[in-house]
């Protein structure tokens, strides 16, 4: 790539679990900001754009200096949103950045970049799991990769199965044979977002539930990054209280 991929940010009103939240205030600051300043912090090198589906995010980013691509509401996946967006910034590559993460790192932002230098259309990024009950969550998505660190599959089921414990590990046993745990940041490059709203919905996707797939399935590779830097979602308003926690930490 020639140039510097582009941060777009997909960034909607609505959310099922928790209303509004990108616009929920915290120490006086929307969501949303606590995001954009984060971002422009560690990643000030990068372009950044917020791809929004509401004039009250607009009015709300674009009144602290940041800018801002207004989308259609209607959009199922957020990389749809970002196609859209990307077709009047125009990159070459995009890093996606969810809205209600206000605490990526930088060097997460460069990992990703990093993971589109090769042949692979779409970068993301993967932590080792270290505990047995979040190894077996289907919610906490599992990834598995060869050797040249490209994704071989993603599920929500534990894998690679642990045969000779019968399936049930140990923290021990996840120290000495890694696995790893799917991170929700990616970046694409610009010919991948522009053909994946045409992509048919993928078979195992459809099992899953894992958007990703469809792209695997449709021969894309996917390039999987290692970091040891967890993300901190906003999903619900329980979560203000381990963003709060991080933020001390962080401090």
């Amino acid at each position: 790539m020639s140039k510097l991929p582009s941060i777009i940010v997909p960034a909607r009103l609505a959310s099922s679990r928790f209303p509004g939240k990108l616009l929920h205030p915290f120490r006086d600051k929307p969501i949303i900001l606590w995001t954009a300043e984060r971002i422009h912090k560690v990643a000030p090198e990068f372009p950044l754009y917020f791809a929004v589906d509401d004039l009250a995010l607009a009015e709300c980013l674009e009144g602290a200096g940041f800018k801002v691509v207004m989308t259609r509401v209607d959009h199922s996946t957020g990389t749809d949103r970002l196609a859209e967006a990307n077709a009047q910034i125009g990159a070459e590559a995009v890093i996606n950045v969810q809205g209600d993460e206000p605490l990526v790192s930088g060097a997460q932002i460069r990992a990703l970049a990093a993971g589109l230098e090769g042949e692979a259309a779409i970068s993301t990024l993967a932590i080792p799991f270290t505990k047995p009950e979040d190894f077996a969550n289907p919610n906490q998505v599992k990834v598995v990769r060869d050797r040249a660190g490209n994704a071989l599959y993603f599920s929500r089921s534990p894998m690679p199965f642990a045969r000779e414990e019968g399936g049930r590990v140990t923290a021990e046993w996840l120290a000495a044979n890694r696995c790893y745990r799917h991170l929700g940041l990616y970046a694409y490059k610009a010919d991948f977002l522009k053909a994946f709203s045409g992509l048919e919905a993928g078979y195992l996707e459809g099992i899953e539930k894992l958007e990703q797939l469809r792209a695997m399935e449709h021969g894309y590779r996917i390039h999987v990054g290692i970091t040891d830097q967890a993300t901190v979602g906003i999903d619900s308003p329980e979560d203000i209280e381990a963003f709060e926690a991080a933020l001390i930490a962080d401090a």
